[in-house]
């Protein structure tokens, strides 16, 4: 890494789209009455992948990331995903925005 270069640490956070059947959700639902749990409501299960980018302005290496998940960590058509700053180097601490398929991104929970 050069003088100039900087590690920015992020999250990508990748959930089914809603009205797009989830299971796994289902199941975690299901199983809450047996804990005595009858608040909760709503369940969707996703995955969280967190990564480094290497880069000296930060905009270029949410680009980097924004390409990733919309490219290879998520399935557009069935999917959204969300990007974190995390870290250190994160401008604004638990800024995130949430992207549909068609690229469209809004404040995290916004409907979408």
């Amino acid at each position: 890494m050069s003088e100039l270069t900087r590690v920015h640490r992020f999250a990508v956070n990748v959930t089914p789209k809603p009205g797009i059947l989830d299971p796994q959700g289902r199941a975690v639902e299901r199983s809450l009455p047996h804990l005595g749990i009858d608040s909760v409501s709503g369940v969707r299960v996703g995955r969280r992948v967190e990564l480094s980018v290497e880069a000296a302005d930060p905009a270029v290496a949410t680009a980097v990331v924004e390409r990733l998940a919309r490219e290879l960590l998520s399935n557009p058509l069935i999917e959204v995903y969300e990007i974190e700053a995390i870290g250190a180097d994160a401008t604004e601490p638990g800024a995130t925005a949430r992207t549909d398929a068609a690229g469209t991104s809004s404040p995290a929970g916004a409907a979408g």
